[in-house]
């Protein structure tokens, strides 16, 4: 059977029927938000490497009995989870290999020298690697509904269907989680606000208007509010930019890694005694 390029729905049922080139296909599909959720969940390269592994051998093994209750990447994302609970558990006081940043420490550093003015491509490098140092920062519970809701573009609901918890719960972690790492970007998104004379946050509001949680009365009160308040509007612009960052992706499977684990699933997906 040949695959269209994003015929996805085709894909899945034709591995769900047992087509092992079409396992292939569908989990090389989203082995790259896996590795990127595991990283994020684990913080060690090596730990994300044996999730990514371990998840995308489990979800072939278990395809032919995937129900679609959920969706499937609601569904590879709870499986990764589980495996990320095993390896914190099986690397508790273990040191970790990973650390953001080209291997420096979170505080060692100012995220970006403000001083200076980097053509495009090297400041949209400069924000990915301190919007993923934010992320890391990160107390885990924010974590980890940050990077499946606006990484990975998860809806609410699927969020807490992979994390066991309510919609409510993961909005108000959400919410939380966005302001922090607002706050942190502060210095390269929005410099000349952060010396301007304090006047009240809405990042917060702004954060419930994304997730429409806020009522028309209150969304144009907020509107009038920025349309007279620089800072405010920079902040929200500066959210705003951030988490299309974030849904851009941050990041992607290294190479080698990419092939260890393709040829680990392959040797799983052929027949025994071939």
């Amino acid at each position: 059977m040949a695959f269209e390029k994003g015929s996805q729905d085709d894909l899945l049922v034709a591995a769900r029927g047992g087509d092992r080139k079409a396992i292939g296909h569908w989990l090389a599909h989203h082995e790259d938000a896996i590795y990127r959720f595991a990283l994020r969940m684990c913080r060690d390269e090596e730990a994300a490497k044996d999730v990514l592994q371990e998840s995308l051998i489990a979800a072939a093994r278990n395809l032919p009995s995937f129900r679609g209750d959920s969706a499937p990447t609601t569904w590879l994302f709870t499986i990764a989870r589980s495996f990320c609970g095993k390896q914190r558990r099986r690397r508790k006081g273990e040191p970790s290999s990973y650390v953001p940043l080209d291997g420096e420490e979170l505080e060692s550093r100012p995220l970006v020298d403000g001083r200076r003015a980097p053509d495009a491509e090297t400041e949209g490098r400069e924000i990915d690697r301190a919007i993923a140092s934010a992320i890391d920062a990160l107390e885990p519970s924010q974590r980890d509904v940050l990077v499946l809701r606006d990484v990975e573009g998860l809806t609410a609901a699927e969020v807490g269907e992979v994390l066991g918890i309510s919609v409510e719960a993961v909005k108000s972690r959400l919410h939380r989680a966005r302001v922090t790492v607002r706050e942190r970007l502060a210095p390269i998104l929005e410099p000349e606000a952060a010396v301007a004379p304090t006047c009240p946050d809405l990042v917060p509001l702004f954060s419930r208007h994304l997730e429409g949680d806020v009522d028309q009365a209150t969304c144009a009160e907020m509107e009038r509010h920025l349309a007279g308040c620089p800072r405010c509007k920079g902040a929200c612009d500066a959210l705003r930019r951030t988490l299309s960052r974030c849904a851009a992706g941050l990041g992607s499977v290294p190479e080698d890694v990419r092939l260890e684990v393709r040829r680990a699933v392959q040797n799983f997906l052929e027949p025994k005694g071939a």
